[in-house]
């Protein structure tokens, strides 16, 4: 299970070093390999392969004739890239992608059980002032939870 939240930096070349603590467990869930894509809200997705085969699967389904689910398909799966980890830990990130999600040197690694997001500093910070903002509003599939 992939969880915390990890500021980081790229380097000059797009490669982001993948805390040891998170690392170990990507490589055995991945096999090794891992897939990197963009996200609507303008983060990044990274998932081992064996858990974005289904995901992918499932997005392949969407009807090519609405609007919305081909926007979708066009960022989950257009920008989908499968990659590995080099000796060093790190992962290159795409060009394309750093400018999608607007990476700069800083970024967070947040992880979300099945899979990380990354976010550049500047759209995770106002993510965490939107859920400020919005204050005591709970999506509906919250309104059994608690703490």
């Amino acid at each position: 299970m992939f969880q915390g939240a990890t500021s980081l930096n790229l380097d000059a070349k797009g490669r982001l070093i993948v805390p040891i603590k998170h690392r170990t467990e990507l490589q055995s869930n991945a096999q090794g390999g891992m897939v990197l894509t963009a996200h609507p809200h303008r983060c990044l997705l990274l998932y081992p392969v064996d858990a974005w085969g289904p995901i992918r699967a499932n997005i392949m389904g969407f009807s090519s004739f609405d609007k919305t689910a081909s926007a979708y398909k066009r960022i989950l799966v257009g920008f989908a890239e499968e990659l590995e980890l080099d000796n060093a830990g790190r992962l290159l990130i795409s060009r394309a992608l750093r400018q999608f999600a607007h990476f700069e040197k800083q970024v967070m690694l947040i992880g979300q059980g099945s899979h990380f997001e990354i976010w550049s500093n500047v759209f995770w910070e106002k993510q965490l002032e939107n859920l400020e903002l919005e204050g005591d509003v709970m999506p509906t599939d919250f309104k059994d939870f608690a703490l």
